[in-house]
C-alpha cells in the first residue's frame, strides 16, 4: 500500500515539475549562481594552493631567506649548525642594468648565481628550453620565461648587461622558471612588468668574479626540518650575519613572491563567503514563494490525499521532494558552471603567476559541502509552506480558503482623477501582500546591488591610479643606486641628458617594534617638502615631513597598533644598525602599500652617517628621453630604474583585464538574479489572478489593459527596488572593500553616479525582458479553461 501511495505521489511530482518548469528553472538558476560563485572561488583557491605546494616541494623552495653585504663562505658551516636547519645554500644575487636589442628603455635585471656543475640545492630551476650554464663559459645565462617571451628571446640570443661597472655581452642558453619568482616584480613595483624586469641565473664562479665576491656570498637560503619554528632560526641567523651587513632574514611567508600569491588566495577565500550568501538567500525566498503558491492552489488535492490515507509525513515529504528537485537542478547547473568558471579563473590567475604546471583538481568535499549548504538553505526556505501543508486538516483543506479581509485604504480614498481603475487594482494587490511585495522588490534590488558592487571596482581602480600615480607622483623616472652615495651624486644625476629636476631619497631597511608587534619596512628618507614624489594623503592633501620623527600610513599604524604621537622603536638593519625610539609625527591614508617616511637629514643622523642617498626621483624632458636612457645604460652606479608611465600602463593593463572578466561574470549572475525574481513574481501573480484577468477580458478589457494590471505590479516593485538596490549596493560595496583591506591594497569605496545609473538600467532591462516573456503567456490565456477553474 505504501509503495502504491509513493508511486502515485511521484507521478504527481513529475506532473507538477513539468507544469511549473519555468518557475523551477528560474529558482534553480539563482541557486546555481550562488553555487557557481562559491565553487569558482573555492576551487581556484584550492588549485592555486595545491599547485604552489606541489611546485615548492618538487623544486625545494627554501623556508628562510637572508641578504648580507659580504660574508665569507666558511660561515655556511655555522649557519648549518643552527638547530632546525636542514639545508644551507649560499648564493650571490646582484642587480644590473640590461640593454635589449630593439628595446629603448633600460631593463632592470636581477642576477642569481647557480652552480656550474649540478643543480642548486634549493630553489631549483624548471628548464623550459635550452640547457643550464656550463663550466668555463662565464658569459652564459638562463633567463626567466616571462621575460624571454616578452622580448622574443630564445637560446642562442644575447643581451648586454652592466656588471659592477663593466659592460658584458651575455648569451642566453636556457629559459627557466623558479619557485622563488612565481610572482616577479622589480624594486618598488606593484605589478610584474616582464618587459622591464628580468631574472637571470648565472654560474656562481662567473658572478663571483664579476662582483669581486670570490670565496664569499651575499645571499643565503635555508630549508628547515619539519616542525621547526622559523622565527627561532631567523633570530640566530640574524645574529650570525649582523657583523657582515645582514639586513634581516625573512621566512617563506614574507618572501615577496610567495606573499603576493598567498594574498591572492586569501582574497579568493573572502569572496567565496560574501557573494554566494546573497544568491542563496534570494533562492530561499523564491523557493518559499513558489511552494506557498503551489500549496495554496492544491488545498483540495491535499485534503483528498489525506482522506485516502496519506499521512502528514507523506504529504510533507512529497512537497519537500519538489524543493529537493529544484535544488538538485540548481546544484547540477551550479556544479557544471562552477567547475568551468573555476578552471577559467585558475588559468587567468596562472597568467600572472608563473607555474610550470597547473593542478586543477577540485576536491569532492568542495562540491559536496556546497551542495549540502544550498540544499539546506532551499529546504529551510520551503519549510514553512510545507509545514502548513502537512498540518492542514482534511475537512478544512476540502473547503476553499477564507476570502481575505478587505478594508478601505488610502488608495480607495484617493480622488478618481488621480489614478485610473487598473492602477488602483495594481496598488491594492501590492499592498494586500506587503511582505511578499517587499521580498520581491528586495530580490530585484539585490541584482542591482551585485551589479553596483562589480562596477564599483572600476571606479575604485580609477581612483587608486589617480591618487597613487597622478597626484602623489610627479616624477617621470625613479633611479636606484647600487650603493648609498654622497649627496654630491645628485648633481651628477641632474646633469644627465634631459633631466629637468632631481629629488634625492634614501631607503633604509628597518624593523619597527611597538610592544609585542613588529614589522619589517623600508623607511624612505625624503626632503621635508617633497616636490616630485609627494607624501600624499588619499584625502587629497600633500604632507610635509618634519625632522625628528616618522610619517607613516594609517594601515601600517593599524598593523603595529600605534597612533599619532606614540613612540615607536626603530631597529635599523643596515650599517651600524642603530636602535632608536622615534615619535610618530603624522599619519596619512594611502591605497597602495604601507609606506613610512622620515626627513632625509634626520634619517642620516639616526644612521650616524654623512648625508647620503641611494636614489633619486627625476623629471625628464620627453624629447630627451632616448638620450637619457642611453646615458643610464652607461652609468655603472645605477642599479635600477622605474618609469611612472610604464607602471601606470602595467597596473591598468593587469587590473583592467582581470576586472573586465570579473564584471562580466557578475553581470551574468546579476541578470540571473533579476530575471529569476521578476519571472517568479509575475508567474505567481498570473497563476493567482488568472481567473480575474480572464473575467476582465470577457468584460471587454483589452489585452494591453489586462497585461498592464498584471505586469504593473511587477513594474511598481521593480521601480521600488531601484533605490533599495542602490542602497544595498553601497552597503555590499562597503562590505567588499573592507573584506579586501590588506597591506598590499586598500580598495577605496568610490561609487560614481554613472555606476548607479548603469546598474539601474541593467535592472530595468532585465525586468522588461522578463515582463515580455510573461506577456506572451497573458496574450495566449485560454479564457474558457481559466473560467472553468474552481476557486
Amino acid at each position: 500500500m505504501v509503495t502504491l501511495q509513493m508511486n502515485a505521489l511521484n507521478r504527481k511530482l513529475m506532473r507538477d515539475l513539468w507544469r511549473l518548469r519555468g518557475q523551477i528553472i528560474a529558482v534553480a538558476l539563482v541557486i546555481a549562481s550562488g553555487i557557481a560563485v562559491m565553487i569558482m572561488s573555492l576551487s581556484t583557491m584550492e588549485s592555486l594552493d595545491e599547485t604552489a605546494r606541489a611546485y615548492y616541494e618538487r623544486y625545494r623552495f627554501a623556508d628562510v631567506f637572508a641578504t648580507v653585504k659580504r660574508a665569507p663562505e666558511h660561515l655556511s658551516g655555522r649557519i648549518a649548525e643552527i638547530p632546525g636547519v636542514q639545508s644551507v645554500e649560499t648564493r650571490i644575487a646582484q642587480s644590473a642594468i640590461l640593454d635589449i636589442d630593439g628595446f629603448e628603455e633600460p631593463v632592470l635585471g636581477f642576477i642569481v648565481s647557480i652552480p656550474e656543475r649540478g643543480a642548486p640545492l634549493l630553489n631549483r630551476l624548471h628548464l623550459r628550453a635550452g640547457r643550464m650554464v656550463a663550466p668555463g663559459r662565464p658569459d652564459e645565462v638562463v633567463v626567466r620565461e616571462s621575460f624571454a617571451l616578452a622580448h622574443g628571446l630564445a637560446p642562442g640570443d644575447s643581451l648586454e648587461a652592466i656588471l659592477n661597472g663593466h659592460l658584458r655581452r651575455l648569451t642566453v642558453v636556457g629559459i627557466a622558471l623558479s619557485p622563488e619568482f612565481v610572482y616577479a616584480i622589480g624594486r618598488g613595483a606593484l605589478m610584474p612588468d616582464d618587459k622591464r624586469f628580468a631574472v637571470l641565473w648565472m654560474g656562481r664562479e662567473s658572478l663571483a668574479a664579476a662582483f669581486d665576491l670570490d670565496g664569499a656570498f651575499n645571499d643565503v637560503a635555508l630549508s628547515l626540518l619539519r616542525g621547526t619554528r622559523p622565527q627561532e632560526v631567523i633570530d640566530r641567523l640574524d645574529r650570525i650575519l649582523a657583523r657582515y651587513g645582514g639586513i634581516g632574514a625573512v621566512e617563506r611567508a614574507d618572501q615577496i613572491s610567495n606573499w603576493f600569491l598567498m594574498n591572492e588566495i586569501e582574497q579568493l577565500r573572502t569572496m567565496s563567503g560574501i557573494l554566494p550568501s546573497i544568491f542563496l538567500t534570494v533562492a530561499a525566498f523564491l523557493t518559499n514563494m513558489v511552494m506557498a503558491r503551489l500549496i495554496a492552489t492544491e488545498r483540495e488535492e491535499i485534503g483528498l490525499l489525506k482522506a485516502f490515507g496519506y499521512t502528514n509525513w507523506a504529504v510533507a515529504r512529497h512537497y519537500m521532494k519538489m524543493v529537493g528537485a529544484m535544488s538538485g537542478l540548481g546544484i547540477a547547473i551550479g556544479w557544471a558552471a562552477g567547475f568551468w568558471l573555476g578552471r577559467l579563473n585558475t588559468r587567468l590567475y596562472a597568467e600572472n603567476f608563473d607555474f610550470p604546471f597547473l593542478l586543477y583538481r577540485p576536491s569532492t568535499a568542495v562540491f559536496v559541502s556546497v551542495a549540502l549548504l544550498s540544499l539546506a538553505i532551499a529546504l529551510l526556505g520551503g519549510l514553512g509552506a510545507v509545514r502548513r501543508a502537512a498540518a492542514l486538516p482534511p475537512a478544512e483543506a476540502m473547503r476553499p480558503p477564507a476570502p481575505p479581509a478587505y478594508r478601505r485604504t488610502w488608495v480607495s480614498r484617493m480622488p478618481g482623477h488621480w489614478l485610473d481603475q487598473p492602477t488602483r487594482i495594481i496598488l491594492r494587490q501590492a499592498l494586500r501582500w506587503p511582505l511578499r511585495s517587499f521580498m520581491t522588490a528586495a530580490g530585484i534590488a539585490m541584482s542591482v546591488a551585485v551589479m553596483i558592487t562589480a562596477l564599483q571596482w572600476l571606479d575604485a581602480i580609477d581612483r587608486m591610479i589617480d591618487v597613487h600615480f597622478m597626484q602623489a607622483q610627479r616624477q617621470d623616472v625613479s633611479l636606484a643606486l647600487a650603493e648609498p652615495q654622497s649627496r654630491e651624486i645628485v648633481r651628477d644625476i641632474a646633469r644627465l641628458p634631459g633631466v629637468l629636476s632631481a629629488e634625492p631619497f634614501r631607503s633604509v631597511a628597518a624593523r619597527l617594534r611597538a610592544g609585542t608587534r613588529h614589522k619589517r619596512v623600508s623607511i624612505e628618507g625624503v626632503p621635508q617638502v617633497p616636490n616630485l614624489n609627494l607624501v600624499y594623503d588619499a584625502a587629497e592633501r600633500p604632507l610635509s615631513v618634519p625632522p625628528g620623527g616618522l610619517v607613516m600610513s594609517t594601515k601600517l599604524a593599524e598593523v603595529l597598533g600605534v597612533g599619532r604621537g606614540d613612540m615607536i622603536r626603530v631597529e635599523v638593519l643596515e650599517d651600524h644598525r642603530p636602535i632608536r625610539e622615534v615619535p610618530i609625527l603624522d599619519l596619512f591614508e594611502t591605497y597602495i602599500g604601507t609606506p613610512v617616511y622620515m626627513e632625509i637629514g634626520a634619517l642620516g643622523r639616526m644612521m650616524r652617517e654623512r648625508p647620503a642617498v641611494n636614489g633619486a626621483h627625476l623629471l625628464i624632458d620627453p624629447l630627451d628621453k632616448p638620450a637619457f636612457f642611453r646615458a643610464v645604460k652607461e652609468t655603472p652606479e645605477v642599479s635600477g630604474l622605474a618609469l611612472r608611465q610604464a607602471a601606470i600602463d602595467t597596473f591598468d593593463e593587469t587590473m583592467g583585464e582581470m576586472l573586465l572578466i570579473f564584471v562580466s561574470f557578475f553581470s551574468g549572475f546579476a541578470a540571473t538574479l533579476a530575471v529569476g525574481t521578476t519571472y517568479n513574481s509575475a508567474r505567481i501573480a498570473l497563476s493567482e489572478r488568472g481567473r480575474d484577468l480572464a473575467t476582465l477580458r470577457v468584460l471587454g478589457f483589452s489585452r494591453g489593459e489586462v497585461s498592464y494590471i498584471l505586469l504593473g505590479e511587477v513594474a511598481i516593485l521593480t521601480l521600488l527596488a531601484m533605490p533599495l538596490g542602490c542602497l544595498a549596493g553601497y552597503g555590499l560595496a562597503w562590505v567588499m572593500t573592507n573584506a579586501f583591506d590588506t597591506e598590499l591594497f586598500r580598495v577605496p569605496l568610490i561609487l560614481a553616479p554613472s555606476t548607479y545609473g548603469f546598474a539601474v538600467l541593467f535592472g530595468l532591462a532585465a525586468a522588461v525582458v522578463t515582463a515580455a516573456l510573461v506577456r506572451l503567456r497573458v496574450d495566449h490565456l485560454d479564457l474558457i479553461a481559466v473560467l472553468k477553474t474552481r476557486e
